[in-house]
């Protein structure tokens, strides 16, 4: 039976959903992920992705929707926008500038990020950030070019992240909490929450889907 929670991110108290036993057999998943073609990924995720069963998300899809409406309050029709398996696998020294840093994934209230973590160690989570800057713990529509001005004109006079993985605080990121990886828990948050995998420099970040750091990710719309 799933447990779920509906906790809050920083000052501005964005929603952040934790659905604990999220998926019915998550053992069935990693087989199925064990055996998947993993490819490397596109829009600057520093890893390899595959494709999902497609029985999971019309599975789960019910699931979402109800926390959804309790959290976000988004009782509309649901879409998949993007969804596969996703393992970090980009050593830290090879990370792009856009790796090193906080991100959104859109800039609109009805767009919903998941991420389902599946190593049965848990393992690395994820963390959220507020720009100091700015003061902004989300970037929507209205904030976009503020918050990629003053970016760009810190990282100008400033100079650029070192190589890494947003471990914790930075000159100018704070992170404002930080969710654990559990076997078989899902998060679900706005996409325009700034945000990050919680990557440690202890992990050696194998591409194998039973060795790392194995997660579904999906964007979804929700009207």
């Amino acid at each position: 039976m799933t447990e779920m929670r509906i906790e809050t991110i920083g000052t501005e108290g964005q929603p952040l959903v934790v659905l604990d036993d999220f998926a019915p057999d998550p053992d069935a998943l990693r087989d199925f992920a064990a055996a998947a073609d993993f490819a490397l990924a596109l829009n600057h995720y520093p890893g390899v992705r595959a494709a999902l069963p497609e029985a999971y998300l019309s599975t789960q899809l019910p699931l979402i929707a109800e926390a959804a409406a309790a959290a976000f309050e988004r009782r509309g029709a649901l879409r998949v926008v993007d969804a596969s398996f996703s393992i970090v696998s980009t050593p830290p020294g090879e990370l792009t500038i856009p790796q090193r840093l906080p991100h959104v994934d859109a800039f609109t209230e009805d767009r919903i990020a998941l991420v389902h973590y599946l190593s049965p160690e848990g393992g690395d989570g994820t963390a959220f950030f507020r720009h100091r800057a700015t003061g902004f713990e989300t970037v929507n529509a209205a904030r976009r070019d503020i918050f990629f001005r003053h970016l760009d004109t810190e990282m100008r006079h400033g100079g650029v992240p070192p190589p890494g993985y947003m471990l914790g605080d930075t000159p100018l990121f704070e992170r404002i909490r930080a969710k654990p990886a559990r076997y078989n828990r899902a998060l679900l948050y706005r996409s325009w929450n700034l945000h990050s995998g919680a990557i440690s420099a202890a992990n050696p970040l194998p591409a194998d889907p039973i060795r790392g750091r194995l997660t579904v990710t999906a964007f979804l719309s929700i009207d």
